[in-house]
């Protein structure tokens, strides 16, 4: 009971600090429409599922970049050090990763609507659609959760997060394109089930990873 009550405070001391300077969230978003404009008046229309899914990706990618990797980075070290004397790393580590994956489904979401919108294209399997969605967005947030504690911890160096962020991303984006590409093709589900199968795995190991590595982070 008192883990849940702690995870639900850090939760909410979350929400009530982006709102109350909202610039980190308002700059993800609005990058976020501006880059689906401009590849709207440049490309204008996409006929191939495959090029569909993999520039809604790349844009998802670099808006996650920006929503989540810079959340440690604002974090002082007097935060910190009254956070640790407050709760363990486990709750800690998993607030920040549910919090960003509610903040990554929120931009998926939008950035759907808006990419259909412009760029309309015919889903086989709306299920299964939306389930790559929903479990790429949630790897994007668990991953870069523990990366940009990792690079809080090295100065806050941008550098070593897009270092570190872009191998270990690689293969959760390739799973969860090919997933999002099968269900527009409408591929049948005994096809999709062993992407769908690895793609969970990811999201968690992703997730066992952050648990395990993060205490000997919380420490430092």
């Amino acid at each position: 009971m008192a883990e849940l009550k702690n995870l639900t405070a850090i939760l909410l001391k979350e929400f009530k600090s982006d709102f109350r300077n909202p610039y980190v969230l308002g700059g993800a978003g609005l990058f976020l429409l501006s880059t689906l404009f401009v590849c709207y008046i440049t490309v204008k229309r996409i006929n191939t599922p495959s090029i569909w899914v993999a520039l809604f990706w790349i844009i998802m990618l670099f808006t996650s970049f920006n929503a989540v990797a810079k959340s440690f980075m604002n974090e002082s070290r007097a935060r910190m050090l009254y956070l640790y004397t407050l709760t363990g790393p486990s709750i800690f580590i998993a607030s920040k990763m549910i919090y960003h994956a509610i903040i990554m489904l929120i931009l998926s979401t939008v950035a759907i609507l808006v990419y259909t919108t412009f760029f309309k294209i015919e889903i086989g399997d709306y299920l299964m659609f939306y389930t790559s969605v929903f479990l790429g967005s949630t790897g994007l947030a668990i991953i870069l959760s523990l990366l940009s504690t990792i690079a809080s911890k090295a100065g806050n160096n941008l550098t070593l997060l897009a270092i570190l962020g872009l191998p270990i991303l690689l293969p959760l984006l390739m799973v969860t394109i090919t997933l999002m590409k099968n269900a527009i093709d409408g591929i049948d589900l005994s096809v999709q089930y062993k992407y769908l199968f690895v793609l969970f795995g990811l999201n968690l190991s992703s997730l066992g990873l952050s648990v395990v590595l993060f205490p000997y982070l919380w420490r430092e």
